[in-house]
């Protein structure tokens, strides 16, 4: 029972660094002090340090020689790398989704878009960021999209290029809240995917993709100082 406890709050700790740093709660770049996490959430220095190392493998955390751990930083030049990837990447997944899906995937589509559609993306105490809640039904609507593909290698490579995206997303929604009307972006894409309409499908993911990405490097020329835009496939 004590394993199991300890391996409960480990797998805790893990989740809760883990939303706080794709959230951005933990600023990019920003040391991370083991101790200081250990009283934060309540849990030992081992629990802490396998999470870190857990993190690191994803690359959400950069582990220093002899300085410890910080999370990952963010830079224009990652940010346009990242995107081109994701783009080429999940483009061949709904490529492939299209051609092979069946009406269960079709189905599980329709069902997290409905659901995304019924999440407000901001609560009343937080007007500008995304809520947690809509982030998970957002990160799920696009797994969705691709879910049909057949490719667990595709897949797994779209899940780690999601998840690094996710930290500029969310930086990229309090820079730009009106600049885009993303729900018409969702609906057009499922329906283009639900068209089984290829080229469409595709052209309006990886438009969907670069808008977060011009967002961010227009808006913040401090932080992310190359003033590019991506390349759309």
């Amino acid at each position: 029972m004590a394993r199991e406890g300890s391996i409960n709050l480990t797998q805790g700790a893990y989740e809760d660094l883990r939303a706080d740093l794709l959230s951005c709660r933990i600023a990019p770049g920003s040391r991370l002090k083991v101790q200081e996490l250990c009283d934060r959430l309540s849990v030992s220095l081992g629990a802490i340090r396998e999470a870190l190392s857990r993190l690191t493998s994803e690359g959400l955390v950069v582990a220093e020689p002899q300085r410890g751990f910080r999370a990952a930083p963010i830079s224009a030049e990652d940010l346009l790398d990242l995107t081109k990837t994701r783009i080429q990447i999940e483009t061949l997944c709904i490529r492939r989704a299209i051609e092979v899906g069946d009406v269960a995937w079709e189905s599980q589509l329709v069902a997290a878009l409905h659901r995304l559609s019924r999440t407000p993306e901001h609560t009343p105490d937080d007007p500008v960021h995304s809520s947690d809640e809509w982030a998970t039904a957002h990160a799920a609507f696009h797994k969705a999209l691709v879910g049909g593909c057949d490719s667990r290698w595709l897949l797994r490579l779209r899940d780690q290029l999601y998840d690094q995206s996710e930290r500029y997303r969310r930086r990229s929604v309090s820079l730009a809240p009106n600049a885009r009307n993303i729900s018409k972006e969702h609906q057009d894409l499922a329906n283009a995917v639900l068209d089984r309409d290829t080229e469409k499908a595709a052209e309006l993911l990886a438009a969907h993709l670069a808008v977060t990405t011009d967002i961010l490097l227009a808006a913040e020329a401090d932080d992310l100082p190359a003033r590019k835009t991506i390349v759309r496939a």
